[in-house]
């Protein structure tokens, strides 16, 4: 971190609603400075997922450096997630975006030349898949290495109870190749914010009345894209409801406070013949589990958030 404390965060993001929530909260902690931003695909398309993230730099008066990721994984296709995010991503609400101005360099090569340059005083955030932090191990084995710390939104934690089950693991799933190589690479730290922790980190029609009543362009703008989001969730739950997904884990990559449990261990990429999830290799009760352990350096994986405390925190930063 720098002297004053703030941490310096480059933001690796396919940004959909709950991504453009997350650069809308960084923006708004005092702790939190936005060095740089790299796109990739998954919540949309990489051309949208670049305009969304143009919107929301014009929103704050953002000036920071945009760099084109990836547009499909490493294998396969991708899968976009037009029934959550709109075929915009943000909730085809009709938002005029901005053309963007991206620097002449991909955001694998940004991510390895930032870490070069500042080893140890940055701070990487992963909202999306994870193909552009494997392309930039890919040119540099130990570009994870020279962030601080790596916090990255996916995986599903240690495997679920009996009889319980996960939300779907999207950003590992659109690209296990890139994945598999992350949990395998050298890190100072790597943090994994699943969906066994987000899934129940909701905000509800009492938060995006908060955001409307506040009246601010950040305020209103989120209530917008939260009311396009609990749109496809009242399908999940029936009420209207959705997760912080993304939020959370910018939130836990500044405060540490809002983690009630985690576990460390190796973290593997496994299908069960339907979709892909990053797991940490034991049981819910901490047991070894069935399945053999493919070796690989130690993940920080959140099993347990004060999720009352972090929404809290969320809709204070944003209506503030």
């Amino acid at each position: 971190m720098s002297p004053s404390g703030t941490r310096r965060i480059v933001v690796d993001s396919d940004t959909g609603i709950d991504d453009a929530h997350t650069l809308l909260y960084l923006a708004g902690r005092p702790d939190a400075s936005i060095e740089a931003i790299t796109s990739v695909y998954g919540n949309c398309t990489q051309d949208d997922s670049l305009r969304n993230i143009s919107y929301v730099q014009r929103l704050l008066g953002l000036d920071v450096p945009l760099a084109r990721g990836a547009d499909a994984p490493l294998e396969g296709e991708p899968h976009i997630a037009w029934h959550v995010h709109g075929r915009d991503g943000l909730g085809d609400r009709g938002y005029s975006r901005p053309e963007p101005r991206v620097v002449d360099e991909t955001a694998a090569e940004l991510l390895v030349r930032r870490g070069r340059e500042q080893p140890g005083e940055l701070d990487l955030l992963a909202l999306g898949p994870l193909t552009n932090l494997a392309l930039a191990l890919r040119l540099d084995p130990q570009a994870l290495a020279r962030y601080r710390t790596v916090v990255l939104m996916g995986g599903s934690g240690p495997f679920a109870a009996p009889g319980q089950m996960r939300m779907v693991d999207a950003n590992v799933n659109n690209d296990p190749v890139a994945a598999a190589e992350v949990f395998a690479a050298p890190r100072t730290e790597l943090v994994m914010v699943g969906v066994n922790v987000t899934a129940a980190t909701v905000i509800d029609e009492g938060g995006l009345e908060q955001l409307a009543a506040a009246g601010t362009p950040v305020a209103t703008f989120a209530a917008e894209i939260f009311d396009s989001y609990l749109d496809f969730y009242q399908h999940e739950w029936g009420r209207r409801i959705c997760p912080l997904h993304d939020p959370l884990a910018a939130g836990i990559l500044l405060d540490r406070g809002f983690v009630t449990a985690a576990e460390d261990g190796p973290v593997n990429v496994l299908t069960d013949g339907y979709s892909w999830r990053a797991r940490l290799m034991r049981t819910s009760e901490g047991e070894p589990c069935a399945l053999p352990v493919r070796p690989a350096p130690d993940t920080h994986v959140i099993t347990s958030v004060d999720a009352d405390r972090f929404v809290a925190d969320f809709l204070k930063v944003l209506t503030s």
